[in-house]
């Protein structure tokens, strides 16, 4: 990569919401799902921001008709983790070394919070985690154009009781935060992003951690080929890609918890609200 890479940001403007990259205004009609159906030849000519500062706040970077999917025990360690909390642990050994991955659907565009918005944890459940993730920005055409920071908020207690039990453990209101921009790269500028995680509580950390992406058991082009493999995404799809830092128990998440996530030079940040 020669130079820094373009990141994308979403903001809300007086005008509603408009997308800026490297801190300035892209044309008011300017979609990224739109975007996200050209060819890759062109999608990075297609971005031409004006002079125009984008200060207004910012907004979680997908639109409203848009999807975040996920994929699961994609680490050692998820693996490890989800097997130690489930009462039929072999199902997570299977999936790990399987050929087809977990994958499963989160979030519409119109429920993810952005940096600075609030997370939530559910009130039927007393273990709750952030799930830090690198997250993919794929186009039409099955190419990843960029990826974000990316918090697959789930239950680990609903998830733990039965399998069966996972869109209700990972769907929810406040499940999912996307953000703070969409940076540019290619699969293979991905291979070697380092994630973290730092949890604060009352303003003093109480959990942090890191991996990285290397330590990943499947290739990014992989998930993203396995998720459009019987879908299409005309106007692109975001996908989380698992996660390798997990809160041992008993830690959980509690309300008025600020979770900070930082995945290569994207951050996100979240409240957490009951």
């Amino acid at each position: 990569m020669l130079g820094p890479p373009m990141t994308l940001t979403r903001h809300h403007s007086p005008t509603g919401p408009r997308w800026a990259v490297d801190g300035f205004y892209l044309p008011a009609e300017f979609t990224l799902g739109g975007w996200l159906q050209l060819s890759a030849e062109t999608t990075t000519g297609a971005l031409m921001p004006g002079d125009e500062p984008a200060q207004d706040p910012l907004l979680p970077p997908i639109e409203d008709d848009q999807e975040v999917w996920a994929s699961g025990v994609t680490y050692l360690r998820s693996r490890n983790e989800r097997q130690a909390e489930s009462t039929v642990a072999d199902v997570y050994a299977k999936v790990y070394e399987a050929d087809r991955p977990e994958i499963f659907f989160k979030a519409n565009g119109w429920r993810v919070s952005g940096t600075g918005q609030p997370i939530r944890i559910r009130r039927d459940s007393n273990w709750n985690v952030p799930e830090p993730e690198l997250t993919l920005v794929i186009d039409a055409a099955d190419e990843i154009v960029g990826y974000t920071a990316g918090n697959d908020v789930s239950s680990r207690q609903i998830e733990g009781e039965n399998p069966l039990y996972l869109p209700q453990a990972k769907c929810y209101n406040g499940s999912c935060a996307l953000g703070s921009g969409i940076v540019l790269a290619t699969a293979d500028e991905l291979t070697s992003l380092e994630i973290s995680l730092l949890i604060e509580r009352d303003r003093q950390p109480v959990f942090t951690g890191s991996t990285r992406i290397s330590e990943m058991k499947r290739k990014l082009p992989e998930l993203a080929g396995y998720l459009y493999q019987e879908l299409d995404f005309p106007r692109g799809a975001f996908l989380m890609t698992g996660t390798g830092i997990v809160p041992a128990h008993p830690f959980t998440l509690l309300p008025n918890d600020v979770v900070t996530i930082t995945v290569g030079s994207s951050t996100l940040a979240n409240p957490v609200n009951p």
